[in-house]
C-alpha cells in the first residue's frame, strides 16, 4: 500500500513500555571526508564506536565503503542526505530540490512546506530517496539502520516515503531522534513518530545523545550521560574527525571533531560502558543478536 504523500496517519496506540537498556553507539557523516573516515576506522577498532552511518553520495563515500569492508563487525547504515549536502541523482531529474550544483539548501522549514503541499516536488524527492537506498545497496554492505542528515524524517511525508521506500531495500531499524530533555512541544510529534515506525514494523532506539551537544560530545559530555542512561535502548551519536586546519563544512565550524574522536578512544568511557553491563553494538546487534 502506497503511504499517504502527507504522512497523515489513524492515531497510533500507545508507545510500547522500554525495553532493558542496551546501547548503540554511532558516529554520522561517513564518507563526507577522509578525515571522518579515518576516525570511524580508528573509533571502531581501538574505540566504543559500533556503527556509523553512511552518507552515499558525499565526497569521501568511496573512501567509507573501502574501510568498511575491511572492517566487518563496524555496521553501517543510510545517512540519508536531503538537506545541506550533495545529491545523488543528476540535477535534471530533481531540478526542483536542488542548486545549479547540485547540492541541497539549508532552509529546511521552507523545503518542508514544499514537500508537503506540491506533489511534483515530492515525486522528485522521492526519486531522490530511492537513489540513495540504491547507492547503498551497491556497496554490498548489510543496511544496519537509517536515519536523516538534521533528523529530517521527523518531517511526515519525509518519514512517510522512507518507510515506503525503505521496505524494499530490507530496511528494518531507524533512528528515533528523541532526547530525554526535548522540549514539552516536541514530545507529541516524536510520539507520532515512533508510533509510525511501531506500525510498521521498524526496529527503533527509545533516546538519543547527542542532539543538545551536536558536536560536542567530548569525554566529559560522554561520562556525564553514561553516568544517567535512562530505561530502554539508547543511542549516542556523534561526529568524529581527525584534527585538521579547516573545518570540514561552514556549519561544523564550531564542532569538537577532534576531542569526539578522542572521547571515543577514552579508556574512561570504555570503562564506563563496561560497568553498565548491557548490551552495545548497531541496531542489528541489540534487537537481533
Amino acid at each position: 500500500m502506497a503511504a499517504d504523500p502527507h504522512g497523515i496517519e489513524p492515531h497510533a496506540s500507545n508507545a510500547k513500555a522500554l525495553r532493558p537498556r542496551a546501547l548503540i553507539v554511532t558516529a554520522d557523516d561517513f564518507g563526507l571526508h577522509p578525515r571522518v573516515n579515518l576516525a570511524v576506522e580508528q573509533a571502531h577498532r581501538d574505540g566504543v564506536l559500533a556503527a556509523a552511518s553512511l552518507m552515499v553520495g558525499a565526497p569521501a563515500a568511496i573512501d567509507a565503503v573501502q574501510r568498511a569492508r575491511a572492517l566487518p563487525r563496524l555496521r553501517v547504515g543510510l545517512h540519508l542526505v536531503l538537506a545541506d549536502g550533495d545529491a545523488v541523482m543528476p540535477r535534471a531529474g530533481i531540478a526542483a530540490l536542488v542548486d545549479e550544483h547540485g547540492r541541497f539548501g539549508n532552509d529546511m522549514v521552507r523545503d518542508g512546506v514544499r514537500f508537503f503541499l506540491l506533489p511534483h516536488v515530492r515525486e522528485q524527492l522521492a526519486r531522490e530517496i530511492r537513489a540513495q537506498f540504491e547507492a547503498f545497496a551497491e556497496t554490498g554492505l548489510a543496511l544496519d539502520h537509517v536515519n536523516t542528515h538534521k533528523h529530517f524524517h521527523l518531517h511526515p511525508t519525509v518519514l512517510g516515503l522512507i518507510l515506503e521506500i525503505g521496505r524494499e531495500f530490507g530496511m528494518k531499524a531507524m533512528r528515533l531522534p528523541f532526547e530525554a530533555n526535548a522540549p514539552l512541544w516536541l514530545r507529541p510529534w516524536i510520539a507520532q513518530v515512533r508510533a509510525r515506525l511501531d506500525r510498521a514494523g521498524i526496529a527503533h532506539n527509545d533516546y538519543v545523545v547527542g542532539i543538545a551537544r551536536s558536536g560536542r560530545m567530548d569525554e566529559a559530555a560522554w561520562l556525564a550521560a553514561l553516568a544517567s542512561l535512562p530505561d530502554g535502548v539508547g543511542e549516542i551519536y556523534c561526529h568524529p574527525a581527525v584534527a585538521g586546519e579547516r573545518a570540514l563544512t561552514d556549519g561544523m565550524r564550531d564542532y569538537l571533531h577532534a576531542e569526539e574522536l578522542a572521547a571515543l578512544l577514552s579508556p574512561n568511557v570504555a570503562r564506563a560502558i563496561r560497568k553498565l553491563r548491557v548490551k552495545v553494538g548497531g541496531f542489528a546487534d541489540v534487537f537481533e543478536g
